[in-house]
């Protein structure tokens, strides 16, 4: 069993405004319908200042799975966040390289989200919407809910496997 009792999933992006909230909003109402009460899911970027909210587009297009990120603050990327996280999920390789630059020693929690669970660091991306219009929002959402729907099965095993295992 983990001491905090949830398993922690931390998506990364550049500025944690866009992707990444919308990826922690997607997965969090699955999880919610999966396995209540046993995991946290959070965001940061690799480029992001404190406190800022998710984009004005981020927030509508979440809306289409009835999640609400209105209340997201960003925050940068830091060695306490990845030490926290369970499982971090990166939008591109250059995210995925940015954490190895961090803490190499926890590459065994990072994969690039669409490659999951095959821990590859390099592959397809999630194309940053930053600067576009809703409708690229909201193609981006819906490509970041296909991923979080074809991983949500290993996540929910792994949550099983972590939070529910017997203490050692």
């Amino acid at each position: 069993m983990k001491k905090d009792g949830k398993y922690v999933i931390m998506f990364v992006c550049t500025g944690n405004t866009c992707r990444s909230p919308m990826a922690e909003g997607a997965l969090r109402v699955l999880l919610e319908k999966e396995c209540p009460g046993k995991f946290e899911v959070i965001s940061s970027g690799t480029s992001a200042s404190a406190g800022f909210s998710a984009t004005e587009y981020a927030v509508e297009a979440s809306k289409q799975w009835k999640s609400d990120i209105s209340q997201h603050a960003s925050q940068a990327l830091t060695e306490e966040l990845i030490d926290r996280s369970d499982l971090i999920l990166a939008m591109t390789p250059n995210h995925y390289r940015q954490l190895m630059t961090i803490n190499p020693d926890a590459q065994s929690k990072y994969f690039l989200l669409r490659n999951f669970p095959d821990p590859d660091p390099f592959g397809a991306i999630i194309e940053d919407p930053i600067g576009q219009p809703l409708d690229y929002y909201n193609n981006t959402f819906l490509e970041i809910a296909e991923e979080a729907g074809r991983i949500l099965s290993e996540i929910v095993k792994r949550i099983d496997e972590t939070v529910d295992a017997p203490a050692k």
